[in-house]
């Protein structure tokens, strides 16, 4: 499997097993989102991702991490913000025979969309994985 597929299924393992996670937004983190989803929820955005120079095979990634909710203010997305990020940051994930050697979240940004029944989370995470 390739270090973005494994990185991404483990991140994903990762949140759905989280407790507290699940306490806020009851398991609903998906790779995407269904058609009509249930809110709030975790959804995969955009990731990258590109070898290390020197690295030794080393690949580094910079995904994002979606958290949408309907609750009338920023309260619930900012709380299911700071679950992902406490589960991730610092995190060893290892998965398909890849194990992330550094991961971090250097970013959270919450604001309220046009539509003015949805906020959004969107959250930065930084890896760097190798094979195991």
């Amino acid at each position: 499997m390739s270090h973005e597929l494994a990185l991404q299924k483990g991140i994903l393992a990762r949140l759905k097993a989280d407790a507290t996670l699940d306490a806020l937004i009851g398991g609903r983190v998906w790779d995407a989102a269904p058609p009509d989803p249930v809110y709030p929820h975790v959804k995969l955005g955009r990731s990258q991702s590109r070898p290390m120079a020197g690295g030794g095979g080393a690949v580094e990634h910079q995904l994002t991490l979606i958290v949408a909710s309907r609750f009338c203010g920023t309260e619930e997305a900012r709380a299911v913000a700071a679950a992902v990020r406490l589960s991730l940051s610092g995190a060893v994930i290892e998965t398909d025979g890849v194990r992330s050697l550094k991961l971090e979240v250097p970013l959270s940004d919450v604001f309220a969309a046009d539509d003015r029944l949805t906020t959004w989370a969107v959250i930065r995470v930084r890896a760097v994985t190798q094979d195991i």
